[in-house]
């Protein structure tokens, strides 16, 4: 294998699929990225047999072939680089040389035959929309997904694809988000799955805002094409979570004459709710809304702390309202929102609070208990 390669195009490359790999895996082929250069391109591959992440740049290909390389080093290497343009070189013992300039570095690589060959996708189950819309669904969600390993179930997001449109859904028994947006779906390409949160992650870190992404899915795998933004086409294919998601629109409360709608300025709530939880106790973070005519009022105490007081004028002229919940549950959908304003739907203090916007978002949060 020989090539030259622009120093920007071999790092983006490396940025794009470097995150996965871990230098703790029993496994020395996990720690390298597969290097296979054909035509005017160079395909980078990791992969930690659970994700698999591909990136093909652009190189002027002297000589075709493959090898596996430790990506760490590699990525260390040509990120101190000065120069525009690299050489590499690769000998049949796999051994490759770095030349750039001055600078020049050898190191010993594996064979590509070692590497983990990519699964492939047999079924007809596909989707495409923007990369835009994507990356919505997923700031939008992600925050909720559970960590406990006991509820493997909710350690994802649960996509479902049905008449023309997706829907994303986490949760992780405390709260919910929900996003549902309009999209085109064939018939045969209509199902459901959940995507783990490693997955998750690196997605929220290669979607763009512009292009396009095609989304392909088995009983236990899906894959996500990545094209179209300028950037490095990326192809990441993960496993997923095996297993029934429970039944999220129980969760949701349904039409409540009870129930009282608020309209807030995000930023400025989001703000006060910031400054509140300074003084939430740290065992049970918790902060009080106290909604009367035309007022909130947000306050958190900690007994031998102190106490916050903050008050935000609103439109209402309804019942008085009291309840209790944890700050930083309300403050994560209000950091992803983009619209200037939310509306939280309240109705006492022991019910679910519903936060909307004007939008096909949806979070409901239980409450604390009021000391």
């Amino acid at each position: 294998m020989k090539i030259s390669i622009a120093k920007e195009q071999l790092l983006a490359g490396l940025q794009a699929v470097q995150n996965i790999v871990s230098s703790r895996t029993t496994l020395p082929i996990l720690s390298n990225v597969l290097l296979h250069a054909v035509g005017k391109e160079l395909v980078l591959t990791t992969t930690d047999l659970d994700i698999t992440i591909s990136c093909g740049v652009e190189a002027i290909v002297k000589k075709g072939g493959s090898v596996t390389l430790p990506v760490k080093k590699l990525f260390g290497i040509v990120r101190e680089l000065t120069t525009p343009e690299i050489d590499l070189e690769v000998d049949e013992k796999g051994i490759c040389s770095i030349r750039a300039g001055v600078s020049f570095f050898k190191i010993h690589g594996l064979s590509a035959d070692e590497f983990p060959p990519l699964p492939k996708f047999a079924e007809k189950k596909e989707i495409t929309l923007d990369q835009g819309t994507l990356r919505s669904i997923l700031r939008k969600t992600s925050y909720a997904v559970s960590t406990e390993e006991a509820r493997y179930v909710l350690n994802g997001i649960y996509f479902c694809l049905g008449d023309q449109r997706i829907t994303g859904v986490a949760t992780d028994g405390r709260r919910l988000a929900l996003v549902d947006e309009e999209s085109e779906v064939a018939e045969e390409s209509k199902g459901e799955f959940i995507v783990p949160t490693k997955a998750i992650n690196e997605l929220n870190r290669l979607l763009g805002s512009e292009g396009k992404v095609e989304l392909r899915y088995t009983d236990n795998q899906a894959s996500f094409t990545l094209s179209g933004n300028g950037e490095a086409s990326v192809f990441l294919m993960t496993k997923l979570i095996d297993g029934n998601y429970p039944n999220y629109r129980q969760v949701i409360p349904g039409e409540n004459k009870e129930r009282k709608r608020i309209a807030l300025e995000r930023e400025e709530f989001l703000r006060a709710l910031r400054r509140a939880e300074i003084m939430a106790s740290e065992k049970a973070s918790s902060v009080k809304l106290q909604i009367t005519k035309n007022n909130v009022l947000i306050t958190a105490n900690t007994p031998d702390v102190g106490e916050a007081r903050e008050s935000i004028a609103i439109n209402y002229d309804g019942n008085e309202i009291a309840v209790a919940f944890n700050p930083q549950y309300v403050m994560d959908p209000l950091k992803v929102l983009e619209e200037d304003e939310v509306f939280l739907e309240l109705s006492d203090e022991l019910s679910p609070g519903v936060l909307k916007v004007n939008g096909p978002f949806l979070y409901v949060i239980m409450p604390m208990r009021m000391s």
